[in-house]
């Protein structure tokens, strides 16, 4: 591929693309394809899971090799860094040794206390680095409601709380082309609109902004509009930025039409419970009862306790044996084991995909949910791989049931990983953001899926931010705030409007 880079006169686009071509094995990704972006022009890329996105970013940034030639020229004329910066969907830290070779509970664990940087010593790198002045990283803080997280490790992170921290660096380096990669990940409502705010200023600044995105409040800066589809299609609108069709449902298992074999009436109850780390209190006297049977919505702002007290319910918490927690009808304690409480519960969260085994097929990586493990070394006996194979067809994971699901889009893997979390028909469901980078169609068909599976009298608790992307199934709502309960109450879910429950009382 020939790239040039240039400092030249402002007529010329900032990038300029010929002919770029793309394949992995034998399936053509980016196909001939030529994309101008013009000065004053900030784009949005949307496009089917699987389409070439991030690829194309990484190509842009020269993270990654293709056929063709891009240009990039540079105003030299501007103040802004003449560089070109990839914010990628995932936030990629190490420890303090320069390694990224972490295991899932250890956020949760004091054992690695001094494992990675904290934030606040992770951005005076950057800055020092860069060479900027760390008072403009201040007001990026306070804008997205970032100060509690200063003295935090970054192992001790959530997902939105890596993505904030992402985009503080971003928008603190203010590059002549920035492209972010899903940059709504894990944010709440309110922190969504601060977003868009932020990067409207960068774009008045000069900054040219490339957001992939399947999210539909977009920041006014964005005035150019395109599909992937092997090469570039350019729409008038984000409204025209429509995907492919609603997949239809096909037969559940019938191993799934049967309701768990429920162990007691009580699924969880929380009396009074308190976590703290250090000095630093995360969950402050959480009362909650969730009974057999029952979906629950559990929301709050970034930080707010969430992530911890899903983490209390599946023992990954060295906490979990506090006082007050009763789960599957027994206290916390009581003779059970770790693995006695897995195996009643099936999950997916954001750090759980991070850490989990993708060097595994897809067939591996569902039949290992059987096992609660992060990846399959045992030959299944008839019976249980007759269930992998159900829910392989049932997800419409067939043709791809050998491939390695860490070289598949991402819509591929989190269909994966449900099939893992339900395979053992669990009692309780705890889907912690599981459309997290998904398109509105691959989000539809998740949640209908959920929708179904739910109808057996699976009990469930889901996270998730916006309304409209929601499975209908939901009756009930916890709101955490601070790390209490803000509110409790029964809902009737709105198909199409945002939660905002910083609103509702």
């Amino acid at each position: 591929m020939e790239r040039g880079f240039r400092g030249e006169a402002m007529k010329q686009p900032v990038v300029h693309i010929r002919h770029l071509n793309l394949k992995y094995k034998n399936n053509v990704v980016l196909k001939d394809l030529n994309w101008t972006i013009n000065r004053g022009d900030n784009w949005l890329l949307n496009g089917i899971s699987g389409s070439g996105k991030t690829s194309l970013a990484k190509i842009i940034a020269g993270q990654q090799s293709a056929v063709g030639e891009i240009d990039i020229n540079f105003d030299t004329t501007s103040k802004l860094p003449a560089r070109v910066l990839y914010v990628e969907s995932w936030y990629q830290f190490k420890n303090l040794e320069g390694v990224a070779n972490f295991y899932y509970q250890q956020r949760y664990t004091n054992l690695q206390f001094k494992e990675t940087l904290t934030v606040k010593a992770e951005l005076k790198l950057f800055g020092k680095e860069n060479n900027l002045d760390f008072t403009e990283a201040e007001v990026l803080i306070d804008a997205l409601g970032y100060s509690g997280q200063r003295d935090s490790q970054l192992i001790e992170l959530s997902s939105g709380e890596h993505k904030k921290l992402q985009l503080i660096k971003a928008l603190w380096l203010k590059p002549q082309l920035l492209i972010i990669d899903q940059p709504y990940t894990g944010l709440d409502v309110n922190s969504r609109k601060v977003l868009n705010r932020l990067l409207d200023e960068a774009a008045a600044e000069g900054v040219t902004l490339i957001l992939i995105s399947n999210d539909e409040h977009a920041p006014s800066a964005i005035n150019r509009f395109a599909l992937l589809e092997g090469t570039l299609v350019e729409v008038a609108s984000a409204e025209e930025l429509q995907l492919e069709a609603d997949q239809p449902l096909r037969e559940i298992p019938g191993f799934l039409k049967v309701p768990p074999n429920y162990s007691s009436d009580h699924i969880v109850k929380m009396v009074n419970i308190n976590i703290s780390y250090g000095e630093k209190q995360v969950l402050k006297n959480i009362n909650w009862e969730v009974n057999k049977g029952e979906k629950w919505l559990l929301q709050g702002h970034n930080g707010s306790g969430k992530s911890t007290l899903l983490s209390l319910l599946n023992g990954d918490h060295p906490q979990a044996y506090t006082d007050g927690l009763y789960l599957f009808g027994k206290p916390r304690g009581s003779g059970e084991s770790i693995w006695d409480i897995k195996q009643r519960i099936g999950l997916i969260s954001p750090e759980f995909h991070w850490y989990f085994d993708s060097s595994s097929t897809v067939w591996q990586s569902i039949a290992s949910g059987l096992y609660d493990n992060f990846g399959l070394t045992l030959e299944l006996p008839y019976s249980k791989a007759q269930k992998v194979d159900e829910l392989v067809a049932y997800f419409g994971l067939t043709d791809i049931k050998n491939e390695i699901l860490g070289t598949l889009p991402l819509g591929k893997q989190r269909l994966t990983l449900l099939a893992r979390t339900i395979i053992k028909d669990p009692e309780l469901l705890i889907l912690d953001e599981p459309c997290q980078g998904l398109d509105q169609q691959q989000t539809r068909y998740f949640n209908q899926l959920v929708d179904e599976l739910c109808s057996n009298g699976m009990t469930l608790i889901y996270v998730g931010h916006y309304e409209s992307a929601l499975p209908d199934t939901l009756e009930k709502r916890i709101v955490l705030e601070k790390g209490t309960v803000k509110i409790i109450e029964d809902i009737n879910v709105p198909e199409t409007e945002p939660a905002d429950f910083q609103q509702v009382n």
